[in-house]
């Protein structure tokens, strides 16, 4: 499976790369990465010769195209069973496979207001009525699931799964604006980012020459 390459956007912004690539990593997948930078000139017309939907990321696997982060995801977890990026347990699956829909659907307000930023700490920034609503379902959701599932291990369904990878920009998003969590909820991200694979995408995040105004 050597033959995978992984198109994505800047690491410090592009929270929706970040999802497939940490998922990648955790599976333990050989992959190149193709690195567009956003907001440029030339970014659509270079994204565009990867990915139909003219947005990153977009995984090429020999002569296939898929695009969109979930999509990505699904397909790693279909590539190699063994990785356990689904939990085993058919109702722990179904929840992990909801939240991680939610989070690909929803938290317009978290996102809008409080966007991923690497290179920069925000602390109080992007608090508004909407982004609010989005901090304390993530929290509800994140204590309830590793309340009901989190047994076996320390992240939301014990083992990494698909969902810890769909929330983990949101920890990054959480450190970078100070939100205040309880001991569960910190403990949950200091897990995720603890991984290496996370630490090497925030340093690699850092170290870019880019930097996008918010």
């Amino acid at each position: 499976m050597s033959d995978l390459t992984l198109v994505i956007g800047n690491k410090a912004y592009s929270s929706w790369s970040l999802r497939p690539w940490l998922a990648l990593k955790q599976a333990g997948l050989p992959f190149r990465e193709i690195l567009v930078p956003l907001r440029q000139p030339d970014t659509k017309e270079r994204v565009l010769a990867h990915s139909p939907s003219g947005k990153v990321p977009c995984l090429l696997h020999g002569n296939r195209t898929i695009w969109d982060s979930l999509a990505i995801c699904e397909y790693v977890a279909e590539l190699d069973p063994a990785a356990g990026l689904w939990p085993d347990d058919a109702h722990a699956r179904a929840v992990a496979r909801s939240v991680s829909a939610e989070m690909h659907a929803g938290f317009a307000g978290l996102r809008g207001n409080m966007p991923m930023d690497l290179k920069a700490d925000h602390p109080g920034e992007g608090r508004t009525p909407e982004s609010e609503a989005d901090i304390a379902r993530v929290i509800a959701l994140w204590t309830e699931t590793r309340r009901r599932f989190g047994q076996n291990g320390p992240f939301l369904f014990g083992r990494f799964t698909i969902a810890d990878a769909m929330f983990a920009p949101v920890v990054t998003r959480f450190t970078t604006y100070d939100v205040t969590v309880d001991e569960t909820v910190r403990a949950y991200m200091d897990t995720v980012l603890a991984l290496p694979a996370m630490r090497d995408w925030i340093a690699a995040a850092k170290a870019e020459e880019w930097v996008i105004a918010p």
